[in-house]
């Protein structure tokens, strides 16, 4: 079923001009922009280099760097909770918004809270969750999941943003981009002051000093974990560096590859809740480490380098498939390259080992990628995965089969007629959805053998 809805939704975005037209303006603005950064760098390979070894350096001593984290956290007085899934994780959410008596939280831009579908948990217990991450807080509104990792909105124009304020907050319909902001800003400065829990993600935990940064362009975050009273971080366990002076390899390295900015505009540390004579900051804080699948991932040697992943979103930016398909077809957390990687290990081979075959192998994924994750090899084991296992379609099987019969049988081509072959070659075709629209195509009446002969 997920295959039968990802091939319909993946056809009706490619050839939707006015959507291609949206995402290639948008993605193009993003590759100017992160060319023109890339000069900045003397050396970006060796950035890249050293990033990657240090992320497995991480990867092989995981759950040290996460003791270690704990420990250093919790000596500031904030708390880690551990959670193997993402139930163990809302479950824990859910305590903790009770135990303030909490009707408001805002959350700012997260794909770990999104992956565990923090604001559907809230609604359902009668908590206003907002998202404040201007784009996020856009989809929210319009009833979507997040297009992209780092631009939720990228797949709307200016007009598409008008029309969806227009019918959600009942503003007179404007052409002005800024007073569009303003409106979002009006709306959501009275969250923040009233809000008792902020929610937000991480995009690094610093094991030597038990820290939480956290990286972002509007400020959204900052005041998300700054007024509420409770401040929720969650997390994935994968989001490890060593310490805090990394930070000035890691963070140049995401907003270069993701916006093509020497840095972002804003760049935080958490070191735990508001410590005495601290004049802000939130009285408690929690960092809620997720598995949800990661140590599957973890588990494997040869796909283990997934996890060194740090949400650039470099790789969605430079992929055809995705271009062309968009964010929204994948119908997962994660989509591009690293999603078809990673999501058949958090949610199950089964159910979205389609995505591991939605590539073209250019391997453009990974010449991109800020830490060298091996994209496209990756997309390849899991594909290998997928057939070992039997999931992949019966007619796949059976024209495996058949072409693996007729090369041990070599004789066999020479006697099948081309006509015979041409049904065959077609109904195969069909299935794949290549005469939709493509020009058949035909076997000669002859096989190469016999001309051969003839030829002699």
């Amino acid at each position: 079923m997920k295959l039968t809805a990802f091939l319909q939704d993946a056809e009706r975005k490619a050839f939707d001009l006015e959507h291609r037209r949206k995402i290639r303006f948008n993605i193009g603005k993003y590759d100017a922009a992160v060319s023109a950064g890339m000069q900045h760098y003397a050396d970006h390979e060796l950035a890249r280099a050293r990033a990657s070894y240090i992320k497995h350096n991480i990867l092989e001593r995981l759950d040290e760097y996460l003791l270690e984290f704990e420990q250093n956290f919790t000596a500031r007085g904030g708390r880690v909770v551990w959670a193997n899934d993402a139930q163990e994780a809302l479950a824990e959410i859910g305590r903790l918004t009770e135990a303030r008596n909490a009707r408001t939280v805002v959350k700012a831009k997260s794909m770990t809270t999104e992956e565990i579908h923090v604001n559907k948990y809230l609604q359902s217990r009668g908590v206003e969750s907002v998202e404040t991450d201007l784009g996020e807080y856009i989809v929210q509104l319009n009833g979507e999941r997040p297009y992209h990792i780092v631009t939720p909105a990228m797949h709307l124009s200016k007009a598409d943003i008008a029309d969806i304020f227009v019918k959600h907050l009942g503003i007179e319909h404007t052409d002005d981009a800024q007073q569009l902001v303003l409106t979002a800003r009006h709306l959501l400065r009275d969250k923040y002051t009233s809000a008792e829990v902020g929610i937000t993600g991480g995009n690094f935990l610093i094991a030597r000093e038990g820290a939480v940064a956290v990286t972002e362009n509007e400020g959204n975050a900052r005041l998300s974990a700054t007024f509420p009273g409770l401040h929720i971080a969650v997390v994935g366990i994968e989001k490890l560096i060593p310490q805090l002076t990394d930070l000035d390899l890691f963070w140049p390295l995401l907003s270069t590859s993701g916006t093509g900015q020497q840095v972002t505009v804003y760049n935080t540390v958490y070191f735990g809740p508001r410590q005495p004579g601290e004049t802000d900051g939130p009285e408690e804080m929690v960092v809620i480490l997720l598995d949800n699948g990661r140590t599957n991932l973890l588990a494997r040697p040869d796909r283990r380098e997934a996890l060194r992943c740090i949400r650039c979103g470099a790789c969605l930016n430079v992929c055809p498939v995705y271009k062309n398909i968009g964010g929204h077809t994948y119908e997962t957390t994660y989509s591009g390259p690293i999603g078809s990687v990673i999501s058949p290990h958090l949610s199950g081979l089964k159910e979205h080992q389609h995505l591991s075959f939605a590539s073209s192998l250019c391997g453009a994924c990974t010449s991109v990628c800020p830490v060298r994750i091996n994209l496209h090899n990756l997309l390849l084991l899991n594909r290998q995965q997928s057939v070992a296992e039997g999931h992949n379609a019966p007619v796949e099987k059976l024209a495996i089969g058949l072409w693996r019969w007729s090369m041990c049988h070599r004789w066999a081509l020479d006697v099948l007629p081309g006509r015979l072959k041409d049904f065959s070659l077609g109904y195969l075709l069909d299935q794949a959805g290549w005469r939709k629209r493509r020009e058949s195509l035909h076997v000669a009446d002859k096989s190469f053998r016999q001309l051969w002969l003839a030829k002699s």
